[in-house]
């Protein structure tokens, strides 16, 4: 036998061998503890999705996943930190929008969205909104665009991350109509609302859950929803298409991701417990009640999601001239 023949003999063993460890793997997936890896700090919307996530499959699963909120670095601490972890099913990441993102942004970053990470499932989407503090003239988002353009350099707004999806959403709006306004950054939704509350910033563009309360008492005006239809939390805010201003849509998106490498089987087996979660009645009123839409697509559409996202923003993201170190 020649030792080309043996290498191959060799080469087919380890792979049988790859393949009957990872069925076996999945056949006795999960025996213990799973953790899940949140890049953010807890309350937040990736965190409130990826806490519905954790209790939800906790019980289809068998086993706790529990969550761990590790913030820092606009997410990419806690994102490369699950990178590093076995490829076993035992850590599993939720993220955001920014996830795609901030390689486009990061002089530096340590993480490939598409090589380093096995999708599993797009779970929830939250649709951006444009609200104004009642003093603002504005009623519909043309009139914003003419009060804008009659006021170069003097409205403000509020945005919670810097290359968060509701920031970038602004910045193509700049992009697209020749704005100038100027952007406030903060550290978060909450605080971004109650600049707005105060008339300290005059707009702030963030994402649907931090702006719903306020909307709903008529402290905030809700100008558009960034979206391709109305959503049931806010069924009388008009998307940014039915007031005749296409091409703004943009969405907050929380998904799960395995580090790669983890067996197939281990993936589909948490996609078909997200899909089941998904279509839970009481789940569906709860993502509604706080403004998500659920996904729970495939990890091959997951997968093309983030590329699209990924190419979209990029283009944004370079006309703003957005730097990150």
């Amino acid at each position: 036998m020649t030792i080309i023949k043996i290498g191959a003999r060799i080469a087919a063993l380890c792979a049988g061998l790859v393949i009957a460890s990872a069925a076996w793997a999945a056949d006795t997936y999960p025996d213990h503890k799973i953790r899940m890896i949140v890049p953010f700090s807890a309350g937040g919307p990736t965190d409130v999705i990826g806490r519905l996530v954790a209790e939800r499959l906790s019980e289809v699963l068998g086993q706790q996943v529990y969550v761990e909120n590790l913030p820092g670095a606009g997410g990419n601490l806690g994102v490369e930190t699950a990178k590093r972890a076995a490829p076993d099913g035992y850590t599993i990441v939720a993220v955001s929008t920014g996830f795609i993102i901030n390689p486009s942004m990061y002089t530096t970053i340590g993480y490939d969205p598409l090589k380093d990470f096995a999708p599993i499932s797009l779970v929830a989407a939250s649709p951006n909104v444009i609200t104004v503090h009642p003093s603002v003239a504005a009623k519909n988002l043309k009139e914003l665009i003419d009060l804008i353009k009659a006021n170069p350099d003097k409205m403000s707004y509020a945005q919670p991350s810097t290359g968060s999806t509701p920031h970038l959403a602004a910045e193509q709006m700049k992009q697209m109509f020749g704005l100038d306004m100027v952007m406030v950054p903060f550290n978060g939704a909450p605080l971004a609302i109650n600049s707005t509350l105060g008339n300290h910033t005059p707009m702030a563009f963030t994402a649907l859950p931090p702006a719903i309360g306020a909307i709903k008492d008529g402290s905030l005006r809700g100008i558009a929803i960034l979206a391709k239809q109305r959503v049931a939390a806010l069924p009388d805010l008009p998307t940014n298409g039915e007031q005749g201003v296409p091409g703004l849509e943009s969405d907050t998106l929380t998904g799960i991701l395995a580090p790669a490498g983890t067996p197939q089987a281990i993936i589909d087996k948490w996609h078909e417990a997200i899909v089941k979660m998904a279509a839970d009645p009481e789940v569906k009123k709860k993502l509604d009640t706080l403004g998500f839409v659920a996904v729970a697509n495939t990890p091959a559409e997951f997968s093309e999601r983030i590329k699209t996202e990924a190419a979209r923003w990029d283009k944004v993201v370079k006309a703003a001239g957005i730097h990150m170190d």
